[in-house]
């Protein structure tokens, strides 16, 4: 009996820790995202709001980058791709993070060996089961060109199938045509080769870790960031900030609203409004929300709220 119960338990020790074969195990992801205090995916992965992902879409990066270098998070910005799909398109969703590094023999072998043993087979292919709606598939394949793509359009079909977003990529993408007829697949890439990673005899290649910290160009990147790309960048922002973010674009929207209007009607100078508003002005803008909240392109629900808490 003794030898049953801990065989027993030998094999549910080896499955637990099979399971978190190339992840972060829950515990990491609590300790290093201990700020955030919302709702959780059960990986422990932060799982900001749907709400504040839909109104994420319309901040800028020069308003998400104010508020996190003011909040001391000065690298959170990428830019200089290469290839970018969709360009007119705004990505914005939860980061699921994949680290990839140069392929050496011993590593790669112990690795694919734990993951066939729990059934799996194609390490690029690992992180993407665990993709959700909402995810943007975040990874750093450290700028590999021929003979890096582990993305096609059979990987990135299955990607947007299971997200509805596209990817941020610090590597190569092959069949791009493939991926550019599928029409939201909105995403940053280093580069294009018609090639793919591990081809027979060249193993270049091996999957590192999930979901645990990664780098894509100078950014750190964490599981449950907020990707936000547009306009030919990405920003990646801390869940604990993403709320923040979105309201200060909010006030800054509104604000710029009003002051051009009352530009444009002559009531104040633009060294007024250009500088730190006088206590009039802002007295004035508090009025000009409550009299046009039902005609703002915030709900009213929003501006209200912004009211409460204003700070002016």
């Amino acid at each position: 009996m003794i030898k049953k119960i801990t065989t027993s338990f030998c094999l549910i020790l080896f499955v637990s820790s099979g399971l978190l074969a190339q992840q972060i195990s829950k515990e990491e992801m609590l300790f290093l995202t201990q700020q955030w205090e919302g709702e959780r995916f059960e990986d422990g992965r932060p799982k900001v709001p749907d709400d504040i992902l839909l109104r994420m879409r319309d901040v800028t990066h020069d308003e998400a980058w104010a508020v996190m270098k003011n909040a001391g998070y000065k690298y959170q910005y990428a830019d200089g791709w290469g290839v970018t799909i969709n360009p007119d398109s705004i990505l914005v969703g939860r980061a699921v993070t994949a680290t990839f590094m140069p392929g050496r023999p011993d590593i790669h072998d112990a690795i694919d060996e734990r993951g066939k043993k729990e059934g799996k087979r194609g390490q690029n292919s690992w992180p993407v089961d665990i993709l959700q709606q909402g995810d943007v598939y975040v990874v750093d394949q450290f700028g590999i060109h021929n003979g890096g793509p582990t993305i096609g359009d059979n990987v990135g079909n299955a990607i947007y199938a299971k997200t509805g977003n596209g990817i941020v990529y610090d590597g190569a993408v092959r069949d791009i045509v493939g991926l550019k007829e599928m029409g939201s697949f909105t995403s940053y890439v280093s580069s294009y080769h018609p090639s793919h990673h591990n081809q027979a005899g060249d193993l270049n290649t091996m999957l590192i870790g999930i979901n645990k910290p990664t780098r894509i160009h100078q950014v750190t990147v964490m599981a449950g960031d907020v990707v936000l790309g547009r306009d030919g960048a990405v920003s990646f922002i801390p869940a604990h900030l993403a709320e923040k973010v979105v309201v200060t674009s909010e006030v800054v929207r509104l604000r710029d609203m009003f002051g051009h209007q009352r530009l444009r009607e002559g009531t104040y100078t633009a060294g007024q409004i250009d500088t730190r508003w006088s206590e009039e002005i802002e007295k004035d803008f508090s009025q000009w929300l409550t009299d046009h909240i039902d005609e703002l392109p915030i709900a009213k629900d929003q501006i209200q709220e912004i009211l409460k808490n204003r700070t002016w």
